[in-house]
C-alpha cells in the first residue's frame, strides 16, 4: 500500500474513533443510553488518541490535516446518522477542506 492511501485509511479510522466515540458518550451522557454506551465511547476515544501516532509526518501538521478530514466525517455522519444532509455550502467548504488536507500533508517538501 502506498504512503497516501495509507496515510487516508490512517485519517479515516482516526475519525471513526473520534466521531463514534464522542457519539456513544453524547448518547450516555444526553440521550439516557446505557451506562454502557459511554463506557465503550469512552474506550474508543482512547483509542483514536493513538491512532494519528502512525502517521509519518509530526504531530503539528497531521492535527491540522486531521481537522479538515474529520469535518468531512463529521458532516458525512450527520447525514447517515440524523438524517440531515450537506448544503452545497457545507459541500464547498468539505471540499476546501479537503484541498487544504492534501497541501498540508502531502504537498512536496
Amino acid at each position: 500500500m502506498n504512503s497516501i492511501a495509507r496515510s487516508l485509511l490512517l485519517f479515516l479510522a482516526a475519525g471513526l474513533c473520534e466521531i463514534g466515540g464522542g457519539y456513544l458518550v453524547w448518547r450516555w451522557w444526553r440521550e439516557g443510553a446505557s451506562w454502557t454506551a459511554g463506557l465503550l465511547g469512552a474506550a474508543i476515544l482512547v483509542l483514536y488518541g493513538f491512532v494519528p501516532t502512525y502517521q509519518a509526518p509530526h504531530f503539528g501538521r497531521v492535527y491540522a490535516a486531521y481537522g479538515g478530514v474529520f469535518i468531512v466525517l463529521a458532516l458525512g455522519w450527520g447525514w447517515a446518522l440524523g438524517g440531515i444532509g450537506p448544503d452545497r455550502y457545507d459541500l464547498l467548504g468539505a471540499a476546501l477542506c479537503l484541498a487544504g488536507v492534501a497541501v498540508i500533508m502531502y504537498a512536496p517538501r
